[in-house]
């Protein structure tokens, strides 16, 4: 008999070789019939494997994000049986499960798939998963891998880098796969799928590979599924923040300029000065003090700090001077700056914690294939800050910096979040800097700081940064998608490697600790997240153009400057539209370009020291004298 431990603790006993179907069914028939795979010991696995020493069991439904990765993956199998049947000369290479779908790798050798394609493919899908077939996962040995997949240099490399003992295969129907595994019990349970585009994708990543063809595909239990899917993807694309963007006037990409590298149009520059404005306030508040680092630093600085080490490949490369020797990067993380800029002083434990805060762009070469309107660019500026302090006051200070990002959140309207706490790849520390020590001091104080403010967590681990542990912000937006938005760091490591210091009350030298934060990650991506979320429709404070002014004719061109004039004193901003059309045309262009107030100035404005007041979304609201104007903004724009 084994013992076989569930989510809430509870444990029950069975005999060796239970599968985690045979787990579902002990609860219920329910669960068994919704049961699509299983966790056992950490590891995701087919319903049908046996157990064969106590463990730990989680099973999963279509209900959990695991559970949507194995009907996923399971999909792309579908999806490449399939395309082999339209395509029998095309050679298969990786298909993984997504956030959201899955896609397969494909070359198509001398032959290519276009939109026309997909309806013949998505119907062949699902022919064959009404089939029934099972997913039969089993060991192959390395050489009779590479007998299979001989004429497929994609499958051979993969395999080539596998050990003998550790490579499966998975059978379903009459189509076999290189996997690792983790598929749903059968193909019914697919019941619905669309192939959503198709784009071009270098073999592992890498530009000097061959180029394949990256089929995307989505797929659901019921079919209502996949039609409430299409329709929030027809408004993700009404939303898209490219679009918006350029209809708004925020921000533009050029050519000249270069890939990645965007270009702040005035109501782009207007919104981030904004936003960077309500930022430094609550900054300043909190006790930071602003600093300012250049674009540049000297390579050797980003050696000492351990960025060239891990990020040098994937960054701009050095820039030489005529001095021999001399090497310069484009800056690719603020933190070093900041090292410095703290060692510029020499520091007692009653001053700290020192707090500093800069808007600091920084640059990284992100491939072009990976660009994406703002959300991936080459050049992007954080709102980042770093403080140092005594291991005493780390707790304390972490947890004053989440205050921090739940006051951004809860302003922007940010509701919908849960807290991921990022730990180390507990199979790979080679990837990070430090002690182990530092590292569970780390870990324990975001753990602890979390817990204090009534976090809901989860815990992934391999996503910490190689010098710390990570508490990010994962915010779902309008459209139900996830963003990674806000993060806060602890670092032990950083503070070693640049020799900082503080005097204790000892009078003997102790290190820092370092907290990195950022509430808005970047100026870019957290913007385009905004314009998706609000489908540009901003908070009221937050709008780059809050009035437009609208003279019925020139001779009220005077009249409508002084009304300018006023409000710009009031730290309300805006624009006269001085064209020579119509009023009702205005007010619709006014409305198309999202600006909250239409004051409307004529001869009876003029006379009576009044504006007609038109509210974008609700209509008139009469004529009001500008001290009351004033007043009704203020009160509607408080944050």
């Amino acid at each position: 008999m084994i013992k076989i431990t569930l989510p809430d603790n509870s444990v029950k006993e069975f005999e060796a070789g239970v599968t985690p179907l045979d787990v579902a069914k002990s609860i219920s028939e329910g669960l068994a019939r919704n049961t699509i795979s299983a966790i056992v010991n950490d590891k995701q696995v087919e319903t049908t494997t046996p157990i064969t020493t106590d463990s730990t069991v989680q099973l999963l439904t279509w209900n959990d994000d695991l559970g949507k990765k194995a009907f996923w993956h399971s999909s792309a199998h579908l999806l490449a049986q399939a395309i082999l049947e339209f395509y029998p000369n095309a050679k298969l290479t990786i298909g993984p499960a997504i956030e959201s779908g899955f896609y397969y790798d494909v070359d198509f050798g001398d032959e290519s798939l276009s939109e026309k394609d997909f309806e013949k493919i998505e119907k062949k899908v699902l022919e064959n998963a009404k089939k029934g077939s099972t997913f039969s996962l089993y060991p192959v040995s390395k050489e009779e891998a590479l007998k299979v997949y001989a004429d497929n240099p994609y499958k051979v490399e993969l395999i080539s880098n596998l050990n003998d003992g550790e490579i499966t295969f998975v059978t379903h129907d009459d189509f076999t796969d290189l996997c690792r595994g983790g598929h749903i019990p059968n193909t019914s349970i697919v019941k619905a799928v669309k192939i959503l585009n198709a784009a071009g994708a270098y073999w592992r990543g890498n530009e000097k590979n061959p180029q394949l063809t990256r089929v995307y595909g989505i797929s659901f239990p019921k079919q209502k599924e996949l039609t409430e899917y299409l329709e929030r993807l027809e408004e993700a694309k009404r939303r898209d923040h490219r679009k918006l963007g350029k209809e708004l006037g925020i921000f533009a990409f050029s050519e000249k300029v270069g890939a990645g590298l965007p270009l702040w149009l005035p109501k782009g520059t207007a919104l981030r000065r904004k936003l960077e404005n309500f930022l430094s306030a609550a900054q300043k508040k909190g006790g930071y003090e602003f600093v300012m680092s250049p674009h540049i630093g000297a390579k050797e600085l980003y050696v000492t700090s351990g960025h060239w080490d891990k990020y040098g490949a994937d960054s701009f490369q050095p820039i030489k001077t005529p001095n021999e020797g001399e090497e310069f990067m484009l800056k690719p993380m603020n933190c070093p700056h900041h090292c410095e800029i703290y060692k510029t002083s020499q520091w007692s434990y009653r001053d700290l914690p020192k707090r500093y805060a800069e808007f600091g762009t920084v640059y990284r070469y992100e491939q072009s294939g990976e660009l994406h309107g703002l959300t991936r660019v080459r050049g992007f500026t954080q709102d980042d800050a770093h403080l140092f302090c005594t291991p005493d006051q780390l707790l304390g200070e972490f947890e004053k910096v989440i205050d921090l990002v739940l006051y951004v959140f809860r302003s922007l309207g940010f509701e919908d979040f849960v807290t991921q706490v990022s730990l180390r790849d507990p199979e790979n520390r080679e990837k990070y800097i430090g002690s182990d020590e530092n590292w569970e001091k780390a870990e324990n104080a975001i753990i602890t700081a979390a817990k204090n403010k009534g976090l809901k967590t989860v815990v992934e681990y391999g996503e910490a940064a190689f010098y710390g542990p990570k508490l990010d912000f994962m915010v779902k937006d309008a459209l139900g998608r996830k963003w990674q938005l806000g993060t806060i760091q602890v670092d032990y490591n950083l503070p070693e490697r640049f020799d900082l210091h503080y005097i204790g009350n000892d009078n003997e030298k102790h290190r820092p600790v370092m907290i990195h934060r950022a509430p808005f990650g970047s100026m870019e991506r957290f913007i385009a997240i905004l314009l998706e979320n609000t489908a540009g429709d901003f908070p009221l404070w937050l709008s780059p153009d809050q009035f437009i002014i609208l003279p019925i004719s020139e001779k009220y061109a005077d009249y409508a400057k002084k009304v300018s004039e006023f409000l710009e004193n009031h730290d309300i901003s805006g624009q006269i539209d001085n064209r020579n059309e119509k009023t009702g045309k205005k007010i619709r262009d006014a409305e198309l370009n999202k600006i909250p107030f239409m004051l409307v100035v004529g001869e009876n404005e003029e006379k009576d020291g009044t504006i007609s007041v038109r509210r974008r979304g609700e209509g008139d609201l009469g004529a009001m004298n500008l001290e009351d104007f004033v007043s009704y903004f203020k009160k509607e724009s408080a944050i």
